[in-house]
């Protein structure tokens, strides 16, 4: 299986997954609204990892729409985390709020990035570049960002 595939299913199985888990019993609401932000963006992520593994057909249409509400999701990121509400459940690592400046603008790159690639999927080659750079985005801001929770 080629590396890209491999990290796609991976990112997609451990998000939906930690997400699932993570949801169970928490008390903020506003925790919770992050939660499901990020949840709603790893399905589109999904979307995107699934056709380009070949695990479903390759739909253009679908991919674009897929990058299109990540970067709307995207678009929400910086409100959700702006307070740095806690839970116990929360997996948003203290570093988002001691270095704000870096984090939103790491939303805001994954925003603009997704917006400029929604509409440029043509072929699974294609979908492949705009799914690697939307995934190395993702991967490095959950890197410094996010707990892993094991």
């Amino acid at each position: 299986m080629p590396r890209l595939t491999r990290v796609g299913a991976l990112i997609g199985l451990i998000t939906m997954a930690t997400a699932a888990l993570a949801h169970q019993n928490v008390q903020n609401p506003a925790v919770l609204a992050r939660m499901d932000n990020m949840t709603a963006l790893a399905r589109q992520v999904e979307i995107l990892g699934t056709m380009a593994r070949g695990e479903t057909a390759f739909d253009a249409e679908a991919a674009n729409s897929a990058l299109d509400r990540i970067s709307g999701q995207a678009n929400q990121i910086i409100d959700l985390f702006e307070a740095p509400e806690t839970d116990p459940q929360s997996e948003a690592r203290a570093g988002i709020w001691e270095n704000f400046a870096d984090f939103s603008g790491r939303a805001q790159e994954l925003e603009l990035l997704a917006a400029g690639l929604a509409g440029s999927v043509e072929d699974r080659g294609s979908l492949v570049t705009a799914l690697r750079r939307v995934g190395a985005s993702c991967s490095g801001c959950h890197e410094d960002y996010r707990l892993n929770r094991d």
